[in-house]
């Protein structure tokens, strides 16, 4: 596990050494274990290590002395990197460790552009080529689980990193927050798509490969399923026993570490099926019992889920840590996170999960053991439900595009100014454009389209990109068996079960009935009572939506987010609380750009 950066230019001079030390800094919490850097003429190749497969080999950058010209970095871990050092070695590659990234050199030089095809595994790759025509090959892993931003300059260089404030550090890296982000985050939450918050840089997509010459745009392609990233299965027999053996297989694949793992449980179902699986495969290993991990806010507050976490922890005989969060410490945790995610987020869950992966990093742990993705693979929002049982003839698409949202289509509409509603009239709003990728779903099948578009759009961008992000922010690797390629073709398989009671049968004889059963409950942090009379998040969220700042950023009509204040304070609901938040965690992301010194062309 690393974070990764580097350039590609048609200009022949070498980056500057102080430039890529910036660079490198911006992300270097993600690892910390060690740091280098490679450059020549008109390009650089960095990497920032997380030492967790093989901690004392794996030089990295990655070269092979038999392979000159070929250097590799790595962010992510591949899992099948002994069967491929097996068949590398059969075809006359030596390699010096037993890293995993180590065979990404001969891999290359095997296969080429598609060598990301033969990786099972999260990851994020970049390869560069100099034996003829310099070029740069990047790769992401079919969900998008390890994400790599870039940007393409104006002068021809091409520049990429693991994170976005690590990619504003380099000097030819000229952008501004988009006019349109504010409607992206009020319609969506967060940014779900290629396109990202700030003009002219891109991420990624999931599975896909960029091919980079210098002072040419990058040739973005998405991978056929198959090979090594796994392929749809038929679905069939008992649906629980099945999805419940897919579990047990991956955990105790992810499970084995060269470094301390625990498990992060909410008390809810997913967590607990993988804390109970990690707990089952401790005891026939003859291992320790795996350690949970649960945070809780201080004092009584809705929705608190200790209780489901205990007896989860109580049934598994897991060693379990109840993480006890300060309220008092949230306005603090809610710039450093707004940082490190890179885009602004309105999911006040980031808070938390911030929180539980600085316990577990401060209790010793490098790897932990997460839920997530088992709602958007397994049909849990209830929102998939109702586009697939929406009327003929009812406008789905749209419907489903409004329950994303953190403010319901006339509230929006009752809170922008009449210019801004001008501007997205002509250019579309966010929802709009989610909801015509939907309705061009191929055969008119919703649940297919739906399923699509929330596994390779929203999963990635919210539950993967909070668990990279913040997790790094620690030092920590979040490994999520519920996103391995055997369980995601499962749940995505045509006759496979889009269902969360599959889940439920899976951890009926794991888990205690309370958990098993349960409905899915919300895991985020109870945003009406914070922000209430006398609540820790009141006083930032005032500020940043103070009439001074909406005023000039021209979006929004401050004398209405007033009165939905005033609302709010009169009678806290959630769906208030919301609103204001996310109208708060957009204002506070532009502050925290401008702190990274981005040209605010068009500063909101």
């Amino acid at each position: 596990m690393c974070r990764i950066f580097g350039s590609l230019s048609p200009a022949p001079a070498r980056p500057d050494p102080a430039e890529l030390a910036a660079v490198a800094a911006r992300q270097r919490h993600g690892g910390p274990d060690g740091h280098r850097v490679l450059r020549g003429p008109g390009w650089a190749l960095g990497c920032d290590r997380l030492a967790v497969t093989d901690p004392g080999g794996g030089g990295r950058p990655h070269r092979l002395a038999h392979l000159p010209g070929i250097t590799a970095v790595l962010n992510g871990q591949i899992h099948n990197h002994t069967a491929l050092r097996r068949e590398l070695a059969a075809r006359g590659h030596r390699f010096p460790d037993h890293c995993d990234g180590t065979l990404l050199p001969a891999l290359y030089a095997e296969h080429g552009p598609d060598f990301a095809r033969r990786l099972d595994g999260m990851f994020a790759v970049a390869v560069l080529d100099l034996r003829a025509e310099p070029r740069l090959v990047l790769a992401v892993d079919a969900l998008g689980i390890k994400p790599l931003h870039y940007h393409h300059g104006a002068d021809g260089t091409f520049r990429f990193a693991s994170e976005i404030p690590a990619l504003l550090a380099f000097d030819g890296v000229r952008t501004a927050p988009r006019e349109d982000s504010l409607d992206t985050v009020l319609c969506l939450r967060t940014p779900v798509s290629a396109r990202t918050a700030l003009e002219g840089i891109g991420l990624l997509p999931p599975g896909a490969t960029a091919l980079v010459r210098p002072g040419r745009a990058p040739v973005v392609r998405r991978r056929p399923p198959g090979g090594q990233e796994g392929a749809p299965q038929a679905a069939g027999g008992d649906g629980g026993r099945d999805v419940q053996d897919l579990l047990r297989g991956e955990v105790r694949r992810l499970a084995p570490a060269d470094v301390p793992v625990c498990t992060l449980t909410s008390g809810g179902l997913a967590s607990g099926l993988v804390t109970a699986l990690a707990a089952e495969y401790a005891r026939e290993t003859g291992a320790p019992a795996p350690h949970s991990f649960h945070l809780a806010l201080r004092g009584r507050w809705p929705g608190a889920e200790q209780s489901r976490a205990r007896q989860v922890a109580r049934r598994t005989r897991a060693v379990h840590h109840e993480v006890t969060l300060d309220p008092a410490e949230l306005p603090s945790l809610l710039t450093r996170t707004t940082r490190h995610l890179g885009q602004p987020d309105a999911d006040p869950a980031a808070l938390t999960a911030y929180a539980l992966f600085r316990a577990a990093r401060q209790a010793g742990y490098t790897v932990a053991l997460t839920g997530d993705g088992a709602d958007e693979l397994f049909g849990g929002p209830a929102r998939l439900q109702a586009a697939a049982s929406a009327p003929t003839g009812a406008d789905w698409a749209a419907s489903y595009a409004d329950t994303l949202g953190a403010v319901p289509r006339l509230l929006r509409q009752w809170l922008y100014t009449p210019a801004y509603r001008a501007y997205l009239a002509d250019e579309g709003s966010a929802a709009d454009r989610v909801a015509h990728e939907l309705r061009s779903c191929p055969d008119g099948d919703r649940r297919a389209a739906v399923t699509a578009f929330e596994t390779r759009w929203r999963l990635p961008a919210g539950p993967l990109r909070r668990a990279d992000h913040l997790g790094m922010a620690w030092a920590v690797e979040a490994r999520m068996p519920f996103c391995r390629p055997a369980v995601a073709a499962r749940a995505l398989a045509p006759a496979g079960p889009h269902d969360r009671r599959v889940l439920h049968g899976a951890a009926r004889e794991l888990l205690p009935q309370a958990v098993a059963l349960r409905a899915r409950q919300p895991s985020a942090p109870p945003l009406a009572a914070l922000i209430a009379p006398g609540g820790p998040l009141l006083d930032p969220v005032r500020e940043l939506l103070s009439p001074e700042r909406l005023a000039r950023a021209g979006r929004v009509r401050p004398e209405r987010v007033g009165a939905l204040l005033a609302r709010q304070l009169e009678r806290p609901s959630e769906g208030d609380a919301l609103a204001l938040w996310a109208l708060a965690a957009h204002e506070l992301w532009t502050e925290v750009v401008r702190g990274l010194r981005v040209p605010l062309d068009c500063a909101a």
